[in-house]
C-alpha cells in the first residue's frame, strides 16, 4: 500500500498494525464511554411540499412577478413554496422596504429564502423588533437579512430567541458577538434558554472545578463561546462527562484547561468513544507510553480530536514521503496539516535542496504566509533550514 520508502518499512507496519488494534480494550487506558449524540434542533415547517395534484398559485406567481423575483430560480430551489394557499408576498416586501431594502435587494432575499412570504406580517414584525436589540440600526438589520435571509425567517423559536438573546446579555456578550450568533449558529437560540444556562453554569462549574479564578471566569466563558458557540448544542451532561475523561486519562487540571484553550472548546463536540479511539491509534503508531501520549496530545491536539481515518491519511502521507514515525513523534504538530498540504511543501523544499528525511519537521509546519516568508521572494531557503540538512 505504501510503497517507495524502504527505510521506513517497520513504520509502515507499525501504521497498519495500529489501524486494526486502536480499539483493543486490553491496553491500559480507560474503559470507553458511552457514546453522547448531540442533536442540533431543526425548525419544523407547518407548510406542506406536497404538490401532487395540484397547481402553482397564481396569485404568487403574480405577486413575484411583479417584484422582478426570478421565478425559476424559486421553482428549481424551492418548487414547493409556489403551491401555498396563502401567502404574504406584497406584506413581507412593504415590510423590507420600510426597513430600507430597494427592489433588487427584495427580489435577492426572496430567491434566496422564497419561504419568507409564507411568514405573517406579524411574525416578520415580531422577529424584526427582536434583531433591532442587538443591530444599530435598520441598516444593518436589512444587511444581514440579505446574506442570512433562512436565520431571520426561522420564526418558530421567537419565544426561544427572545429568551436566549436577553440570557447572552445579562451573561456580558457585546450585541455584535450576538449578531453573529444569529446568523452564523442560529441553531443556538432554538434551544429552550434554561437548557442554554445549564450548559454555561456546567462550564462555570468545571473551570473553577479545574484551577480557574472568580475573576477570570467571566472573561474565560466570553472567549470560548466567541470562538465556539455551537458549545451550547451539547447537553450539559456531554460536557462533563468529556471533562472527566480527559481527567480519567491523567490529564491534570492546568493540562485540561490548556486543551479547552487550544482546541477553543471544540472539545465538547467530540465524545469520549472517539477521543478513546484516536488516542489508542496514536498510541499504537508511536509505540509509546500512556504519559508519553499524554505529552504528544499537549503538544498536538489534533490526536484528540481527528478520527482514526484522518489520523491514518495523515500518517500514510508523511510515511510515503519517506518521513520516519520518529520524525513525526518530534514535531507531531505536522500531523495538523492536511496531505495535500505536506506533498506541496516538501515539493519545494526538495526543489531547493532541503532533504525532509534527514531534516527537521518544524520546516513543513505553521500557516501559509509563515511558510512563504520562511524563505525570501528567490524561493532561497533561511540559513536556519539549510543548516545540517541539504543533501
Amino acid at each position: 500500500m505504501l510503497r517507495g520508502v524502504a527505510h521506513s518499512a517497520k513504520d509502515i507496519f507499525t501504521l497498519l498494525l495500529a489501524r486494526s488494534q486502536y480499539c483493543n480494550p486490553g491496553l491500559n487506558f480507560s474503559l470507553l464511554w458511552t457514546e453522547v449524540t448531540n442533536r442540533s434542533i431543526l425548525p419544523h415547517s407547518h407548510y406542506t411540499t406536497d404538490k401532487r395534484s395540484r397547481e402553482e398559485n397564481k396569485e404568487i406567481i403574480k405577486s413575484l412577478y411583479r417584484l422582478s423575483v426570478d421565478i425559476k430560480k424559486i421553482r428549481r430551489l424551492k418548487e414547493w413554496v409556489l403551491f401555498q394557499d396563502v401567502a404574504y408576498v406584497k406584506e413581507v416586501a412593504n415590510i423590507l422596504q420600510e426597513m430600507g431594502a430597494d427592489e433588487t435587494t427584495i427580489a435577492s432575499i426572496l430567491e434566496r429564502w422564497p419561504e419568507a412570504i409564507l411568514r405573517s406580517p406579524a411574525e416578520i414584525n415580531s422577529q424584526r423588533a427582536l434583531w433591532q436589540l442587538v443591530c444599530q440600526n435598520e441598516k444593518q438589520l436589512i444587511k444581514l437579512i440579505e446574506q442570512f435571509p433562512e436565520s431571520f425567517f426561522t420564526t418558530e423559536y421567537h419565544e426561544n430567541q427572545k429568551a436566549n438573546i436577553l440570557f447572552f446579555q445579562e451573561l456580558g456578550l457585546k450585541n455584535n458577538i450576538i449578531t453573529r450568533f444569529l446568523t452564523s449558529a442560529p441553531s443556538i437560540f432554538y434551544n429552550p434558554v434554561e437548557k442554554n444556562k445549564d450548559t454555561i453554569k456546567t462550564l462555570q462549574r468545571n473551570y473553577l472545578s479545574l484551577g480557574g479564578s472568580d475573576a477570570n471566569m467571566k472573561i474565560w466563558i466570553m472567549k470560548l463561546l466567541s470562538q465556539n458557540p455551537f458549545i451550547l448544542l451539547n447537553t450539559a451532561t456531554a460536557v462533563q462527562e468529556n471533562l472527566e475523561f480527559l481527567q480519567k486519562n491523567d490529564f491534570t487540571n492546568h493540562e485540561v484547561l490548556q486543551l479547552l484553550s487550544k482546541l477553543k472548546g471544540f472539545i465538547f463536540q467530540l465524545t469520549p468513544t472517539t477521543m478513546q479511539k484516536s488516542m489508542l491509534f496514536s498510541k499504537n503508531v508511536f509505540k509509546c507510553s500512556d504519559q508519553d501520549l499524554k505529552q504528544l496530545v499537549l503538544k498536538c491536539p489534533a490526536l484528540l480530536y481527528y478520527s482514526v481515518a484522518i489520523l491514518e491519511e495523515r500518517f500514510e502521507g508523511l510515511l510515503k514521503e519517506g518521513i520516519s514515525i520518529e520524525q513525526i513523534k518530534e514535531t507531531p504538530v505536522v500531523l495538523e496539516l492536511t496531505t495535500q498540504i505536506v506533498q506541496y511543501r516538501i515539493k519545494k523544499l526538495s526543489a531547493l535542496g532541503y532533504n525532509i528525511k534527514s531534516g527537521t519537521l518544524e520546516t513543513l509546519n505553521g500557516t501559509k504566509k509563515d511558510f512563504e516568508v520562511s524563505y525570501d521572494p528567490e524561493l532561497k531557503l533561511t540559513t536556519s533550514w539549510m543548516a545540517g540538512s541539504c543533501t
